[in-house]
């Protein structure tokens, strides 16, 4: 919302700061990051997934964010402000309400990516304490392509989540998509 809404000095150059961290492939950073997260000494695991994850999602979140946030009309803040909100009450109060297809475009997106991803599982997990990429990667290894039957069970077992969460909250995702596409 502040970069949208709230013009401050380099507030272009500092959304666009934020956006180069879509362009940096993960591999070109896992052998420094890898060193970083054990330098500190964070377990690796799901919670060391979970932060990584949301990390990595912040550029994409402010986009999507950012261009919701520039389509609701001025006026409606303007009301706001008119009636005695300041920034973060106008927020709470008006934007917030109006906010779930960005909020439901956001969470399909992440979860879809953090669930599906495979290089962060095996570089900060292991096939004790990781997530279902790494389990469905050893069980097609294991059963070495022979059992195809098997490994296609727990493919389409994996894709699970994905799926109920996209049929829970699909009727939300196009219309947030397309909510901070179109101005007018």
């Amino acid at each position: 919302f502040v970069l949208a809404r709230w013009r401050f000095k380099g507030a272009d150059i500092v959304f666009t700061l934020i956006l180069f961290g879509m362009f940096i492939p993960y591999q070109a950073v896992m052998i420094p990051l890898n060193q970083l997260v054990l330098g500190i000494g964070i377990p690796t695991g799901i919670p060391t997934l979970i932060l990584l994850h949301v990390i990595y999602g912040i550029p994409i979140t402010t986009l999507i964010f950012r261009n919701y946030y520039s389509t609701v009309p001025a006026e409606l803040i303007e009301a706001a402000r008119v009636d005695g909100a300041g920034m973060l009450r106008t927020y709470w109060n008006v934007l917030l309400p109006i906010s779930v297809p960005s909020f439901t475009v956001v969470l399909i997106w992440q979860f879809t990516n953090a669930w599906n991803d495979f290089l962060f599982a095996v570089f900060f997990s292991s096939s004790q304490n990781g997530p279902v990429t790494i389990a469905l990667n050893n069980l097609a290894n294991g059963a070495l392509l022979q059992n195809y039957g098997v490994s296609m069970a727990g493919a389409l077992l994996a894709s699970l989540p994905t799926l109920l969460v996209y049929i829970i909250l699909g009727k939300y995702f196009v219309g947030g998509l397309m909510s901070g596409s179109v101005k007018g």
